[in-house]
């Protein structure tokens, strides 16, 4: 019993960090999932965090980031991150309308519904899939190239990142080789230098006098925000009515039906799940709102499905989310580990049972609804206000990078340091050139650390 206090009071109170924490980080606009719940997370894992803590600090940010991401979206007109891309064309329209705190209002409250949804779903269809576990784990080495090709098949880059994957892979190989003749053994800094590839490829622009021009501004940025219009009581807006029936019945069925998936693109079933919806309502201004509910419900319910998933049933990085923002909880050397022989896994698969996933589960939705929940509702516009007008959007990213740079030295010193800078910089041009995304790079690494030496093995090398 006291064990069990511990571990709620470690999973209330981590939960709580990370829902306050990225409730204010997804107001920054650009603020990548994986480039910045991925790192603290790691954090969190290499401090020495219980399991349910890690777990409700993972979920708890991813959620209530994707509550706030939406005030960017909506108010100012730019993508709170990558997962507020697909919902730019109907923010915009009902910005120029005049009614982009209504766009607000339902974006939000589509998304607290779906993660409530997504949870218990998610957690089901992990215990319906955990019977084949066993053999997929046995058949790791196989499976990850296997997904690794469909991921990068679903990507934007479509065939160029197929076949960009191979290269990448090689890179990754070859680096492994180099590092191991100086006797350093690295994992953590390959999923660092993939996570800020983006960053280092643009970093590497600003030096480049041929690429400087694309990246220059010959004015500030403006933004026109409209006036804020309460229409409830009280500080807790019930968000069954800020969406009609019709929108939450879409929000239902669309959470289901991304709960339910785990392999594909998040953007792709945001995008995909939103035409459905949208060929479906007839009226312009309802079909703009109703799509941009559902749509910011499945940014919930696919991030807590593609990470729920994989680490309940096989506890493998099967998904891009997994093998992505998540990465950390599937494996974090020392602490988690999946064995690159074998394809046995020590992480959070082991750690937690069924029933501790759905009940830390909901309450990491709980915190996250209880803190950003709120705050969107009542304070997007004065918040959105103070982020455009008083914080450095450079700052918030000096800051990740060098919490990635003190992680780096700590793994492996020099060789670290280096190790991400030149993954980061393949990684983040081919993201830039190719659309050959970070899921499908986190896929390419594990496909070097698993399955290329499952090869060799076989081929007798």
């Amino acid at each position: 019993m006291e064990l069990l206090l511990n571990d709620f009071l470690w999973a209330a109170g981590m939960g709580l960090v990370g829902a306050v924490l990225f409730a204010g980080i997804g107001l920054v606009s650009g603020t990548d999932e994986t480039t910045t719940i991925a790192p603290l997370t790691l954090l969190v894992v290499l401090l020495g965090v219980p399991p349910a803590g890690v777990f409700t600090f993972f979920l708890a940010s991813a959620v209530a980031k994707h509550m706030t991401h939406a005030v960017p979206t909506a108010l100012l007109g730019i993508p709170g991150d990558t997962m507020a891309i697909p919902l730019m064309q109907q923010a915009g329209v009902l910005r120029n309308l005049g009614v982009p705190h209504i766009a607000l209002r339902k974006m939000v409250s589509g998304a607290i519904i779906a993660a409530f949804v997504a949870v218990p779903l998610a957690v089901l269809f992990a215990v319906l899939l955990a019977p084949f576990g066993p053999s997929i784990t046995k058949a790791a080495p196989w499976i990850f190239v296997a997904a690794a090709v469909a991921i990068a098949y679903f990507s934007a880059g479509r065939w160029a990142s197929v076949v960009a994957l191979f290269p990448f892979v090689l890179v990754i190989v070859a680096l492994q080789g180099l590092t191991a003749k100086f006797g350093v053994k690295l994992s953590i800094s390959y999923f660092l230098g993939i996570a800020i590839g983006p960053l280092v490829a643009d970093l590497f622009s600003v030096l480049s006098p041929a690429d400087r021009k694309r990246i220059e501004r010959d004015r500030v940025r403006s933004f026109a925000l409209a006036p804020d219009v309460k229409s409830w009581g009280g500080y807790f807006p019930n968000p069954f009515k800020v969406l009609d029936a019709s929108q939450i019945r879409w929000t239902l069925g669309t959470a289901a039906v991304s709960s339910a998936t785990f392999v594909f693109s998040p953007v792709a079933m945001t995008v995909l799940l939103g035409e459905v919806v949208g060929s479906r309502v007839r009226h312009v201004y309802h079909r703009m709102t109703t799509v941009l509910t559902a749509r910011n419900g499945v940014t919930e319910s696919t991030y807590i499905a593609e990470a729920l998933i994989p680490l309940i049933a096989f506890g493998l990085p099967l998904s891009p989310v997994a093998a992505g923002p998540a990465a950390p909880l599937f494996n974090a050397p020392p602490r988690f580990s999946v064995d690159a022989a074998t394809g046995q896994v020590n992480n959070l698969h082991n750690l937690l049972t069924n029933w501790e996933f759905l009940g830390y589960g909901l309450l990491a939705v709980a915190l996250a609804a209880l803190v950003s929940y709120p705050f969107a509702m009542n304070y997007a516009r004065s918040a959105a206000a103070f982020v455009a007008r008083r914080l450095s959007h450079e700052a918030i990213i000096a800051t990740f990078s060098g919490l990635i740079l003190v992680i780096g030295v700590w793994e492996g010193g020099l060789m670290g340091l280096l190790v991400i800078l030149a993954i980061g910089l393949v990684g983040g041009l081919l993201y830039r050139t190719l659309g050959f995304n970070t899921g499908v790079q986190f896929m390419g690494y594990y496909t070097a650390v698993l399955t290329v030496p499952a090869l060799t093995k076989l081929i007798g090398v």
